[in-house]
Order: C-alpha cells, then structure tokens, then sequence
C-alpha cells in the first residue's frame, strides 16, 4: 500500500533532512571545469555581530534562484559564501559585553581586546551560516571564507596597495564625521542624518575700531565659535559691503577674526553673516582654505572642548555650548535664541551626534572609479529596474565625494603602510613605506626604527576587496 502523505507539512523534518541529502552528496560544490561555462556569485557577506533580517532573506533568496537556475541549464554555477568582520559593529557588541563587568577596551588592551572578539566571532558566527542553510541557500559551503582570514587579509592589503600606486588613495586633513563615543572617523553613509527640534543662536561680535558696533552671525553650534578665525559675508549683499576687510573681535577669546567676502555665503540664512571655523564644518573647511584662513580644532577626540578653548577647556561640547551662551548672554553678546529644525548626523552604530571634525585619514579618490560605472549606465549596458533609480543612481555618482577609509578602532585589516621615525623627523609627509609586511629598514635611509599604521581599513573597504577579481590572494600583481 503507497505510503499516506502527512496532512500538513513538517518543515524542520522535510528540509533538515533534503539539505542533509544535498550536502553529503556535494550538490553545491563547484569544480573548474574546461566544459561548462562559469557562473558565479559572491555573497555580500552579512555581519557576524548577529542574525540575518529580512533584508538578507530578499537578498539571498534571489541570489539563489539565479545560482539554481544557472546550475539547471548546465552552467558550472558556484555560490561564495562567507561572513563579515564587521569592524566598528563587532567591536561596539565585545565592548557592550566588557561594559557588564565594568570593563573597558582600554583595560584590556589591544591584544587582548582582538583575542576577546575573536573567541565572541568563534561563540557566535556560525549563527549566520546554520540561518543560511535554513533558508535552503545553494552556496558551496567547503569555500566558506571570513574577511579576516589570512589570505583575504592578504589580498585587502594588495588591494589597497594596487589603489595607491595607482594615486586613487591618498592620506590628508580633512572635515570628516568623528563619533565621540566610538572615538574614530566615520564615512558619509555611516552618518545618518535626522531632523532634530533645534536651535538658532545669533551671536554678536564686535569691531575692533568701535566695540559698539556688531556685525550678529547666526549659528546652530555656539561652542565651535571658540574656533572661528573669520567672519564671512555675500559680497552681493549690500548689507556688509563696508564692512569687507574689516577686523572683529571674536568674543571670549579676543582673537581677532577678519570679514571676508564669499559667495558661498546665503544671504538669506540667519543675518546673511556667517561664522567661520574651518576646522568644524565641511563648508567653512572650504572657504578656509580658499581664503588661506587659520584651521584651529578646539576639541578633543572625546567630544570635550580642549586647551585651545581657554576657559571653557575640559568641558563636555554640549555643556560648553550652555557654558558659552551664558557667557555671552552676561556680557550682552547674544542677541537672540530662535526655534529651528536641524538635520543632524548620527553614528550609524551607537547613535551618537557625530562632530564634522578635522582629522588626519586616508581617503579613496572616488570621481576616477565613478567614471567608468556611469559611462556604462548611460550606454545602456547596465539597466536599472524600475528605470527612475537609474536619476537616483546617476545623481549619487555624479556628485560622490572622496571616501574616507580610515578608522580608528582596534578590529579590522591594519592599513599596509609603515612610516620611519628617521625621514619622518625631517619632514613628516615623508617616510611612509606601503607594504604588506614590515620592511627590516627604510628603503630611502635604511633606519630599522619603523612602525605600522595603527588604523585599520573601514569594513565596507574590506568587503568590497571579496569583488574584486583582481585580488584573490594569488601571488599574481593585478594589471
């Protein structure tokens, strides 16, 4: 008698056992092979900080029908998998988990904060495969890779060095955005931004030749004026041509700041006067350095105001900004206080504000490598469905900015480059070796007395490198 079907299907019974069956008998194992055409699929490593969402079951779902569909019409289909080392996400989970035995990374110390994160990625990481295989994923599991093995370190170090030789990656100072928790810089997209109930603060700072006289700047920060060194103007606006050129006294400080005249400046923001403190905010970054302007940082990588701040030094940058206000409210320089909405960033890991901060990074330039992606998207080789991301797509490649790379955390690949304590003395942009390995002595004054870069590369970069045909940890120099 045929055997009776059950009424109603028992998952865990069915599937455990048919993906049991597909593994034993190496149904997703790719060989290379002269007789079947190639295709193949590496998977965008999800995090080992946790479990898969529904945003990797989408993902992975149409990946699998394509890798299937290839495998049924005869293609030699393979599915790479692997898992994510996730930098700043793992290394905030480790330091929540240190944080419950009052502990901090600093306690610990580098070597044994990495070792701590690597025993959480051996306790926890195979989660994200077991789920994997739940959803039924094809993937050929004896390939299985993590973005922090030795040979994928490898090839992120050669990738790295393949871009720099080739002068698509440079080291600078740069506005970039600085989380004062997590303490290291961050990328545009790791800095969501939301709308925050706020404040406009109008500030007034006096001339130097008649103390009763002000020129009233509007701002949403008030404690970043500690490092302002101008004052900036429209010179279309009829309202400041006299004062162009003139000399202010910053308050607090008694510096003296100058007003100069930008077209950058909106007439319509505020008073049409803007404070200018390039070492705070992206666009007053640019008008520093068009103007030649002084880059003073009045804050330390805390988010607490440094020596640079004069009284105000040692204070966290939101009570210094009440410290501020209150100063100048006494001595009548703080003309009023609006209601405002603001758009602010947020790390996207801890939910800190970030601080636009100038900082010393390495950066990827991002304008040659968007070139060729564009050309292809308006010829028509690539098409994007539904057809209007192909405006949103093209707007972001077209207006992409450098991507800051560097970030200063302890887990991650540690930038391939070494500096020489010797040539540095001389001149500090010089002495720096980018290599693999640490060299046994400088090549330009053979000093032995060398050390590595302590960053380590951002996540996305490391990642990136798993799509990168050219560096697969072959010995090979890509070309």
């Amino acid at each position: 008698m045929a055997e009776e079907l059950s009424k109603q299907y028992n998952p865990k019974e069915t599937e455990e056992k048919w993906y049991k069956t597909w593994e034993d008998n190496n149904l997703f194992g790719a060989k290379i092979s002269s007789e079947k055409k190639p295709y193949c699929i590496v998977i965008p490593p999800p995090n080992v900080t946790g479990i898969l969402h529904m945003g990797h079951a989408l993902n992975n779902t149409i990946q699998d029908i394509l890798i299937r569909y290839h495998r049924m019409r005869g293609f030699n289909s393979l599915w790479m998998p692997g898992t994510d080392h996730a930098g700043i996400a793992t290394q905030n989970v480790v330091e929540r988990s240190l944080a419950k035995e009052g502990l901090k990374r600093q306690d610990l110390g580098v070597d044994k904060f990495i070792a701590k994160i690597w025993e959480w990625k051996e306790r926890n990481g195979s989660t994200i495969i077991t789920q994997l295989k739940k959803l039924g994923a094809s993937c050929d599991w004896s390939r299985t890779r993590f973005t922090m093995d030795a040979a994928y370190s490898e090839s992120v170090a050669e990738a790295f060095i393949w871009l720099y030789k080739k002068k698509l990656i440079y080291q600078g100072y740069y506005i970039i955005n600085w989380c004062p928790r997590c303490q290291t810089a961050l990328s545009d997209e790791e800095a969501s931004h939301v709308e925050l109930e706020g404040n406009l603060y109008y500030l007034k700072y006096p001339l130097k030749n008649n103390p009763n006289e002000f020129i009233s700047v509007a701002t949403t920060r008030p404690e970043t004026m500690l490092g302002d060194t101008a004052v900036a103007v429209n010179p279309k606006d009829p309202r400041y041509k006299e004062y162009i050129g003139k000399t202010l006294i910053l308050p607090l400080l008694n510096r003296e700041i100058k007003v100069i005249a930008d077209s950058m400046v909106d007439m319509e923001f505020g008073t049409g006067a803007v404070k200018v403190t390039p070492a705070h905010d992206p666009n007053d970054y640019r008008m520093g350095k068009k103007h030649n302007l002084e880059f003073i940082n009045v804050m330390a990588p805390d988010g607490k105001m440094n020596s640079l701040a004069g009284k105000f030094s040692g204070l966290d940058r939101f009570k210094a900004r009440e410290a501020v206000l209150e100063e100048l409210k006494t001595i009548g320089l703080l003309e009023k206080i609006q209601e405002h909405k603001l758009s602010v960033g947020h790390c996207y890991r801890c939910r800190t504000i970030v601080e636009p901060y100038l900082s010393k990074q390495w950066f990827v330039k991002m304008r040659p490598l968007a070139r060729p992606a564009i050309k292809v998207v308006k010829k028509g080789k690539i098409k994007f469905y539904p057809q209007r991301w192909t405006k949103v797509y093209l707007n972001w490649m077209e207006n992409i900015q450098d991507w800051c790379i560097s970030r200063q955390i302890w887990w991650g690949h540690r930038i391939p480059v070494y500096y020489c304590k010797n040539c540095q003395s001389k001149n500090p942009a010089k002495g720096i070796i980018v290599s693999k390995t640490k060299p046994e002595e400088c090549p330009k004054c053979a000093s032995t007395d060398i050390f590595q870069e302590k960053d380590v590369l951002d996540t996305w970069f490391s990642a990136g490198c798993g799509h990168l045909p050219h560096f697969t940890g072959q010995k090979k120099t890509p070309t």
